[in-house]
């Protein structure tokens, strides 16, 4: 089952994003604290919206969508970019990760917004390989570039 995430949802939210970046090899740069992420996704003016996914066997929360409205100058419309995307490594292969993307999908059609889009790191085969098989494709003509720390205080003027 797909639902809206809660504010009750937070700290699996909070937990699940910890493991993700265990997997991707940065957790030392994962740095969001729960009161962030409630403060992102449900305070006065959200940044953010989640969805999570609920195993029918216990009602656990076993993965999330945490995800954000971009813009398209091109096309003129919003369209959605999927910050993190991750399922528990043992509820893997139940259904719930594409679930969660179909569920996203619905949202941008239903909208009328123009893209769902996301990164992957380069050596993650498996999620490569699921998010082929769904039709998405890479956009390899473009690289994503990143200001933080010390290079965005040096431009920002701190």
């Amino acid at each position: 089952m797909i639902r809206t995430a809660t504010a009750e949802d937070v700290p699996a939210i909070h937990a699940m994003v910890r493991e993700l970046a265990e997997y991707e090899k940065a957790l030392d740069e994962a740095k969001a604290t729960e009161e962030q992420l409630r403060e992102a996704l449900f305070g006065e003016r959200p940044a953010a919206y989640a969805h999570v996914a609920v195993s029918d066997d216990d009602g656990a929360v076993v993965g999330f969508a945490l995800w954000f409205l971009n813009f398209s100058t091109w096309r003129g419309v919003h369209g959605v970019y999927l910050e993190d995307l991750y399922v528990r490594p043992e509820r893997r292969g139940g259904g719930y990760g594409k679930a969660l993307l179909r569920e996203l999908a619905r949202i941008c059609v239903e909208r009328g917004y123009g893209r769902l889009e996301w990164s992957v790191l380069n050596w993650n085969a498996p999620s490569i390989a699921f998010y082929e098989s769904l039709g998405a494709r890479p956009q390899d003509e473009w690289t994503v570039y990143r200001l933080t720390d010390g290079a965005l205080a040096e431009l920002g003027g701190a």
